[in-house]
């Protein structure tokens, strides 16, 4: 179904909602880096927030209070800082997540997995239509599509993928948060965790994922001292034009030199000259852009 389908038009206009598809220039850039973006995205509420840098929040449906508290102080702190929420708009976790940055003042995006006039769970119907108004919901799947239970999993790439990091404030095992979770690894986006007692079963998944390199969370400032290089070289993506200058000095040279076999930032190094101070921030600004990848062993050249 096209967008120039008039069944689509027509449901797409009756919420007031727009399709994006992956060549439109309000498509967020950085969900375009992904090895599989959404073809199209629909989306109620201002479309420039996708491209907003964010902070993914996450966690469990069935939260506990401490754990709700949490999402909704760190989701304020967040956007007191400039940065825009995202979460998926289910109950627990998310929600708070939403609420945080709403009654801070901030923007939230809430990613769905049904048709975007389809608010789901129906329990956040009112939230949702209060992020539609303030901020912006979107899904990848057409009006009309209901909540079925593998689109899910597949909404959280959308999740990871519109975000520079994302923070699991409280998950169990097993959890789809920590699904979230690996795909943002996979992502090459950072991956944060709250520190839980082992004594709380309802927090093991953040354990787990601490253990297994994911950065600790004790308040916005640990967060904000790991994203704070990606979040200006996000913000220059946003400032300049996507087929804008760009292929001189170091961009051009770090391009020549890579190639569809990796290439490690100290051979980079070695053979333009450049230090490695310098040659990681505009390897971060060219992935940033879908030109090069982190692999295995260092970097490759996407196109």
């Amino acid at each position: 179904m096209s967008v120039a389908d008039p069944d689509l038009r027509a449901a797409l206009d009756a919420v007031d909602a727009k399709a994006l598809s992956l060549p439109d220039p309000r498509y967020p850039a950085l969900l375009r880096t992904i090895k599989d973006p959404p073809q199209t995205l629909y989306v109620r509420g201002d479309v420039e927030l996708l491209s907003k840098p964010q902070l993914a929040i996450v966690g469990a449906r069935r939260a506990t209070a401490m754990g709700l508290k949490l999402a909704e102080e760190i989701a304020g702190a967040a956007t007191r800082a400039g940065l825009g929420v995202c979460s998926g708009l289910a109950l627990g976790i998310d929600g708070a997540a939403h609420r945080g940055a709403l009654i801070a003042g901030g923007s939230t995006v809430a990613v769905m997995a049904t048709g975007v006039e389809r608010i789901y769970p129906h329990r956040h119907s009112g939230l949702g239509e209060e992020i539609a108004a303030a901020g912006c919901v979107v899904t990848e799947f057409p009006p009309g599509t209901p909540p079925l239970p593998h689109n899910f999993p597949r909404r959280n790439r959308i999740i990871s993928g519109l975000s520079l990091g994302v923070l699991v404030v409280e998950a169990a095992l097993p959890s789809g948060s920590l699904i979230t979770a690996n795909i943002a690894a996979e992502q090459g986006r950072e991956v944060f965790a709250l520190p839980w007692s082992v004594a709380h079963k309802g927090g093991t998944g953040c354990l787990h994922l601490l253990r297994d390199g994911a950065k600790m969370v004790q308040g916005i400032e640990d967060i904000l001292e790991e994203l704070d290089s990606l979040y200006g070289l996000q913000l220059s993506l946003l400032e300049r034009p996507r087929t804008g200058p760009a292929d001189t000095g170091a961009r051009s040279d770090l391009l020549a030199l890579l190639g569809y076999e990796a290439v490690s930032v100290d051979q980079l190094s070695a053979a333009s000259g450049i230090s490695s101070a310098d040659i990681l921030p505009e390897l971060s600004r060219l992935e940033l852009q879908g030109l090069v990848d982190r692999c295995p062993g260092g970097y490759i050249r996407t196109r």
